[in-house]
This record gives C-alpha cells, structure tokens and sequence, in this order.
C-alpha cells in the first residue's frame, strides 16, 4: 500500500496543505494588475459578441426580468446567464460603462489564477503553486481571450476549483460533504456560465482519471445522491423557468429545444442553426495550445515527463505527485479531445490551460530545486536558447516593420490600409487583414514587443545559464508586462475597425427623440452603437442568419427586422434616419434611391449616412 493509500485510509484522512505565502500571493497579484487592470476602461468596446454581451446585462436590469435574455428588445436564448447575472450587478453598483462591462471577467481572471495558486500548492507546495500561477497569469490565451466578454476565463476558474477538490477528496478515507457538495456547487455555477460544457468536463476529468487509475469505486463515496440534489438546486430553477416563460409557439419550437438541442447538440455537432461560423482545423486546434501557452510553450512541452507516461497507472503504484500530474494531464486531454469532434473554435482549447500551467509549474518547481548540471538545468537552459532565437527574430521583423513601414498622415483611417475579408467566422479572422502599409501606425507597440521580447529572452537566458532558473521565469513574466502592454496599444489603434464608438459618438451628438438608427446586417456588426447610444438599432434584411433570428420568431419581438420595401419607407418619409454602413458597397442601396444623403461620420471603414441635411436641421 503506498502513501497516499495509507493516507486516504488512516483515521485522520486530511494531507495539510502548506501555508500560503504573502509574498507570492501579492506577486500573482501584482503581475495580474499590471496586466489586465490597463484594459478595463480603454479601448472602447468592440462590435459582435462584446457588446452584444455587455448589453444583455443592461437589459436584464432595464426589463428587470433575470430569466428570460434580451438585447436589442429581442429575445436572447443562446446562453447561460450566470455572466450576466454578474455585470448586472456590476451596472448596478457602479453604473454602465466599459469599465463596469469588462470588470467581472477581469477579477475572474485574478480568481482562476489564484485557484491555480491553490492548486500547485496543494500539489507540491509553495513553490509550484507560484510558478503554475505565474505561467497561467503571463501567458497569452487567457489574456486574449479577456479583451472581450466571452466567459470562458470563468469556465476555467470553476473547473479549477471543481479538480482542486477532487484532489482533496482522493485524500480521504470517506470524502466529506463539504467537499462533495462544494464539487456539485461549482460544477452547477459552470453550468450556469457556459452550459451543458460545465457538467461534461467534470465528468470527463473525474472519470477518465479514476478510470485510468483503478479506482472507480471512489465514486461510490463522493456522496452521489446528496452531492445530485445540490447540483439541481443550483442548476435546475434557472432551467426550469425558463422554459415554462418560453414555450414552443407558432414558428418557435421553445426554449428547450434552441438552447439544449440547436445551440449545444447541433453547435457540436456543426448542424448548429444559423450556421454563422468556420471550424478551425484539427491540427490548427491542437497547435494553438502551444500559441495560447506562450513563452511557456517549451517548458510545457518539457513537463510532459512529469506525467507517469511509460508506466501502467492503472496497475503500478504511483506516487502522490505522479497522480496529480496524471490528473493534470488527462484534464487538457478531456477538453481537447472533447471539442475534436466539435465545431471547434481557436479559444475552445483555453480550459484546457490551467491544467497545463499546473503541470508546468511542477517542472519549473523541480528544475529550481535541481542541481546545476543536472538534467533539469539542462533542459531549462536549451528552452532558454531557443526562446532567446525567437527573441532574437522578433526584435528583427519588428524593426524591418519599424524601418520600413511609411508613417501614415495624421487621420489616416487604419481601415484603408488594410486588406478586409469578406466575412469573419473566426474569433481572430482581423489579424489576417494587417498589411505593411498598416505596419506604420504600430510603431510604438512595434518597438516595445520587439525590444521587450529580445529583452526578456535574453535576461531569462543568462540567469538560466548562471543557475537562477527563478530570476529567469520573473524575466519572461515581465516580459510578457511589456508584450501585453504592446497588445493593449494596438488594440487601441485598431478599435476603429472592430468597434463604432467614433460612429456611436457622432450620431449621439445629433440624436433626437423618435430618429430610427438601422444597420446594414445583423446588429452584431455594430453593437456597440447600441452599447454606446441605448437606442434599438434596425436591422436590414438580417433576419434570418444573425443570432437574433430565433427571437424574432417569438410575437413580442419588436419591429426592429427590415427589409427593402420598409427601409425604402423609411428612408424617404418624413422622420430622419442614420444608416450604418459596416461595408462600403452598401452605399449602393442610397444612390438606387435617387435622394440626396448626407455622412454623418465615417471610421474603421464604417460610415454613417443620414436622409436630412444636419445642417438644416440645426438650423
């Protein structure tokens, strides 16, 4: 019998955990405030799902009505409400703004990366806790994938609470409910954040890992039936009323129906209703891990060895730290082999990644606590090398950019020196439209990743090579400080494109009660004109294909869906209407008219246009 069987069986069950240190606690604190606290009130909101989302919580507390979805005055069943839930309150206490908008997922960042903090810790102690947090805090998935509001930072928090349980019943003879009750609690919160997803990982974690392991009998004492009706009594009343408020009806088959089976069954499926988005490759997919874990990619690659691979868990003994690594390891798999079968988008793999960073700090732990000249030396100061080659081939393309690039004049729109595509159903589908024109506006940004880069890989090179692996991961975490200021800069400087707040600005300096705002598209292409003004937006001819089409179905949905006949109305009636333009060749649909039209404000390629002179009608 090993030790932890001993363990899990003597009469005082419970491994203490070692104490939580101060200094590393501030330090994961620190490098998260330098990191994500510069985005939370600039740059503006951006068009599509970040709006779109930061918008629903303003409805819910307009309509006062927190079961039933709404945005644009239309019925929203695609998600759960959890996220909402809490930038509700968000609004609530400190009133609609971007700051507000983006402020829950930026502490659940800061949540997630203490519970990793707590994770490492309870695996080998102090130091793998810090490093594991260190690796998930500076690398660049949960960094991307908070600049706008999706909640998948929060389905890796609770996941990681829900597997830093699990680990602690595994400690105990006969595990308590306290642990039982909370692994249901945070597994109905995931639910209520992101779906049926937030009860598919726990399962799958939890049993590949004591399949592989033998021990599928620790089930029977996880309290299954008690730990089942706290999960319901979370999960289930959200549900439940849901569905009784939003029945099948005419053209509508209800909510059960979009939301289990067409937003969930037929998403993974790739039969999803409207089919508005590409899937990524498979390899693509699996590649992007080592993307979204970057600088640490190598060193995750090195701390697959602490997974017990060559060996038979399921048979041999294995160590304590061996299953945590195990568990670690067959936690990434579980989500990547999961969405590999799915409508797979670049950020499904991000729960994948604290798993990870666990795994990863547990190397970077032993190779601290290693010999000079031993094994692990070696392999830190090769993954050093290579970092400092890809440094060194950042700092050059970033200065042949800086070199290269011509200065665009003051006013230059960044959206005529780009090359737009004609559709984007890839979260990241923007990046492929920068050209060298464009380079000129990012020569700041430029300057500072590529210096930063160079910088940090070099620093993080000498202390490897002069035994201070330690001073070397603080090189590259502050490394990535400067990287990701560099992001935010560009960020900024690309907002014209991605987002309308200068659109949103110039038709709210010349609103009046009862003008009509309509969208050339779904509203998605430019929410964040409804973020910005609170005024309904009309939609031509986006009714069927765009996220509102199955609110529309329903008999409240307001009159916001045109179509050419009651846009024509509209624009030659008497009342005034602004017309945003996401494309330019919409502008062919004014010039059929035969009417004059007047530009209100054009950015990022987007232009709005108005059917009355505002010169007159100042006048």
């Amino acid at each position: 019998m090993n030790q932890l069987e001993e363990a899990t069986r003597s009469k005082n069950p419970a491994v203490p955990a070692a104490r939580t240190s101060f200094p590393s606690v501030l330090g994961i604190i620190l490098f998260w405030a330098l990191i994500y606290l510069p985005g939370l009130a600039w740059p503006p909101m951006m068009d599509d799902a970040d709006s779109e989302h930061a918008v629903i919580a303003r409805e819910m507390l307009q309509r006062h009505d927190y079961v039933t979805m709404h945005v644009n005055g239309v019925r929203y069943l695609d998600k759960a409400p959890l996220p909402y839930w809490i930038t509700a309150l968000a609004y609530k206490l400190f009133g609609v703004s971007e700051f507000t908008a983006r402020l829950p997922l930026t502490l659940f960042a800061l949540f997630c990366f203490l519970a990793v903090y707590a994770l490492g810790r309870e695996i080998n102690g102090e130091k793998t806790g810090f490093y594991s947090a260190l690796v998930l805090t500076t690398t660049i998935g949960p960094y991307i994938y908070t600049r706008f509001t999706i909640p998948d930072i929060m389905v890796c928090f609770w996941l990681t609470v829900t597997v830093l349980l699990f680990l602690r019943t595994l400690k105990q003879a006969e595990p308590s409910r306290a642990l039982c009750w909370s692994i249901a609690l945070a597994t109905a919160l995931d639910v209520l954040t992101k779906g049926l997803i937030g009860l598919v990982f726990p399962v799958l974690i939890i049993g590949a890992y004591l399949l592989v392991t033998g021990n599928l009998r620790h089930l029977l004492r996880m309290r299954l039936l008690s730990s089942a009706a706290v999960f319901l009594a979370v999960a289930a009343p959200w549900h439940v009323l849901i569905t009784l408020r939003n029945p099948a009806a005419g053209e509508s088959k209800g909510f059960f129906w979009f939301y289990f089976i067409n937003e969930q069954l037929y998403r993974y499926l790739n039969k999803r209703i409207p089919h508005d988005y590409d899937k990524v490759p498979l390899l693509i997919f699996w590649g992007l891990i080592l993307v979204w874990l970057i600088p640490w990619s190598l060193f995750v690659l090195a701390s697959l060895k602490e997974v017990p691979l060559r060996r038979s868990p399921w048979r041999n003994v294995l160590g304590e730290q061996d299953r945590a690594a195990l568990l670690m390891a067959v936690w990434a798999l579980a989500v990547l082999v999961f969405f590999s079968f799915s409508s797979r988008q670049e950020y499904y793999v991000l729960p994948a990644l604290p798993g990870l960073a666990v795994l990863c700090g547990m190397w970077l732990a032993r190779e601290a606590n290693s010999l000079p000249g031993s094994s692990e030396r070696r392999v830190g100061i090769r993954c050093s090398q290579c970092l400092l080659g890809l440094g060194l081939v950042g700092l050059v393309i970033g200065g042949y950019f800086i070199a290269t690039s011509p200065t665009p004049p003051p006013g230059t729109d960044i959206a005529g020196l780009l090359e737009s595509a004609p559709t984007y159903k890839l979260s990241m589908g923007h990046l492929f439209d920068l050209t060298g024109r464009a380079m000129g506006l990012f020569r700041w940004p430029l300057a500072l990743a590529a210096g930063g880069l160079f910088a940090g890989t070099l620093a993080n090179w000498r202390f490897r090579v002069s035994g201070s692996p330690g001073l070397g991961n603080l090189s590259l975490a502050g490394m990535m400080v400067v990287l990701f200021y560099a992001i935010h800069l560009s960020l900024g400087i690309f907002n014209p494109v991605i987002g309308s707040k200068g659109l949103a600005i110039a038709i709210g300096k010349v609103y009046r009660p009862g003008d009509t705002i309509v969208v050339d598209g779904p509203q998605s292409r430019a929410s964040s004109i409804l973020f910005y003004t609170g005024v309904p937006l009309h939609m031509l001819n986006s009714r069927e294909g765009s996220d509102l089409w199955y609110g529309s179905l329903f008999p409240d949905s307001p009159a916001v869906f045109e179509d050419d006949a009651s846009f024509a109305r509209l624009w030659l009636g008497p009342g005034r209407v602004f017309f945003v333009l996401p494309k330019k060749i919409g502008i062919v649909k004014l010039q059929a008219f035969g009417k004059p039209y007047y530009l209100v404000k054009s950015a990022g390629g987007k232009s709005v246009f108005t059917n009355q002179s505002l010169v007159a009608s100042a006048n």
